[in-house]
C-alpha cells in the first residue's frame, strides 16, 4: 500500500522510578531518531502480501505472559537473515540490528492494537503502536502519547493505547528490553501453574528451536543444553514467582533504578545442569525485605504494612497493592485498569504457605 504519510517515533532510553510507597514516572530521555515507522501495521512487514503472516516472522509465546487486563495476545519476532543473539549473558539478551517484535493484543476475538519494537543500528530500541479500525482489516499508527480510551472493557473502564515513554518506562529497567523472549521464557520446561499461560502457537520458537537452528550465541554449550527453570521448593512458589518476575520484575530488578529499594522481583533460575534447590531461591534482595515494613499503609493502619509477611498475605503490602486499581497505589502501575484475581490469588496462596521463620 502507499504511504501516505508517515511520523517519527523516537528511541528512548531511560526506566521507570515506580516506588513501592508511591508511584513516580521518570520520563526517560530521547535518543536520537531511528528510522521512520510506517503509518500503516500492513507495511511493517508483519504480513505477506495475500495478508497472511509473512514467514519470516516466527511466533513465540513466553511462559509467564504480563496480564493485560484479559487481552489474548499474539506475538512474532523477526531476526536478521544469518544473524545470531547474544546470549552470553542469559538473563539480558542482546538482538542484532534489524531484529523486530510484534505483540498484538485483542478482546473478544477483535484485534484492538500491536505494539513494535525494532533494534536499531546503535543496539537502541524503537518503539511503536498501531491501533485496529473496528473491522479488523488495517491498523494505523498511534500518536506518540498514546490515546486514553483505546478500548472499552467494561462500561466504565478503557484500556489505554500507550504513549511511547510508557513502552520505554518498562522495557528500559531492566537488564534485557525485550521482556518475553529469554532463556526462562522460551524454557521448554514450560510451568503448568503459570497464570494465563498460552498454548504454544504452531512452529512456535522456544530455547530448543533456537539451539537447534544456531541463533544464540552462549558461553557454553551446557547453558542452553537444560531447559531453564526457576529455582523454588515448590510448584506454587515457582509460579508465584514467575509471575512477579513477569509482571513486576522489568522495574523491580537490581539492575534498574530501582535497585536502591532492595526489593528485587527477579527469581534465581538454573541455566545448564540442573542442581539441588538452594535456600536462597527467593534473591537475597526479597530475603531482605521479608517482614520490613513499606510506605504503603494498609486501610485503616498509619504503621505502614509488611512487604512480604511470611504466612499473613492480608498484611502483605504486595497483595493490597496487586488489588488495587487507583491511579496512586496500583501495581503494575501501567497497562492495567482491571484487577488480575488469578495472580493476586497465586502470590496470596505463594505467602501463606511461606514458614514464618524466613
Amino acid at each position: 500500500m502507499p504511504t501516505a504519510g508517515r511520523w517519527r517515533i523516537l528511541a528512548v532510553a531511560g526506566a521507570a522510578a515506580l516506588a513501592l510507597g508511591a508511584v513516580a514516572l521518570r520520563r526517560p530521555a530521547t535518543a536520537a531518531a531511528p528510522e521512520e515507522f510506517p503509518l500503516l501495521l500492513s507495511e511493517t512487514g508483519l504480513y505477506a502480501p495475500d495478508g497472511s503472516i509473512h514467514p519470516a516472522n516466527r511466533p513465540f509465546s513466553p511462559q509467564y505472559p504480563l496480564w493485560t487486563d484479559g487481552a489474548t495476545k499474539r506475538r512474532w519476532v523477526r531476526l536478521p537473515a544469518g544473524a545470531s543473539i547474544d546470549a552470553r549473558d542469559m538473563d539480558a539478551w542482546r538482538f542484532a540490528a534489524g531484529t523486530v517484535f510484534w505483540k498484538e493484543f485483542a478482546w473478544q476475538g477483535r484485534p484492538v492494537e500491536t505494539r513494535v519494537i525494532r533494534i536499531q543500528a546503535d543496539g537502541s530500541a524503537a518503539y511503536a503502536t498501531y491501533m485496529w479500525n473496528a473491522a479488523g482489516t488495517e491498523a494505523r499508527l498511534a500518536p506518540e502519547r498514546g490515546v486514553a480510551r483505546g478500548h472499552e472493557l467494561t462500561r466504565d473502564r478503557w484500556h489505554t493505547i500507550p504513549a511511547t515513554a510508557d513502552c520505554a518506562n518498562c522495557h528500559e529497567s531492566g537488564p534485557s528490553r525485550i521482556l518475553g523472549f529469554s532463556a526462562l521464557q522460551l524454557s521448554d520446561d514450560r510451568d503448568p501453574l503459570a497464570p494465563h499461560a498460552e498454548p504454544l502457537p504452531a512452529a512456535a520458537l522456544t530455547l530448543r528451536t533456537l539451539v537447534a537452528e544456531r541463533r544464540l550465541r552462549t558461553r557454553t554449550a551446557a547453558e542452553a543444553a537444560v531447559a531453564p527453570r526457576i529455582t523454588a521448593r515448590d510448584e506454587v512458589e515457582r509460579a508465584a514467582l514467575g509471575y512477579l518476575s513477569s509482571n513486576c520484575g522489568s522495574c523491580h530488578n537490581a539492575a534498574g533504578p530501582l535497585a536502591r529499594l532492595g526489593f528485587s522481583l527477579r527469581p534465581d533460575v538454573t541455566y545448564g545442569s540442573p542442581g539441588p534447590a538452594r535456600h536462597g531461591h527467593l534473591g537475597p534482595a526479597i530475603a531482605a525485605t521479608l517482614r520490613h515494613s513499606g510506605r504503603f499503609p494498609l486501610p485503616g493502619d498509619t504503621t505502614g504494612a509488611r512487604l512480604i509477611e511470611p504466612g499473613a498475605p492480608e498484611v502483605s503490602a504486595v497483595i493490597h497493592r496487586m488489588r488495587s486499581r487507583r491511579p496512586a497505589t496500583q501495581m503494575p502501575p501501567l497497562g492495567t485498569v482491571l484487577v488480575d484475581s488469578a495472580g493476586v490469588e497465586l502470590v496470596r496462596r505463594w505467602i501463606a504457605g511461606m514458614r514464618v521463620h524466613e
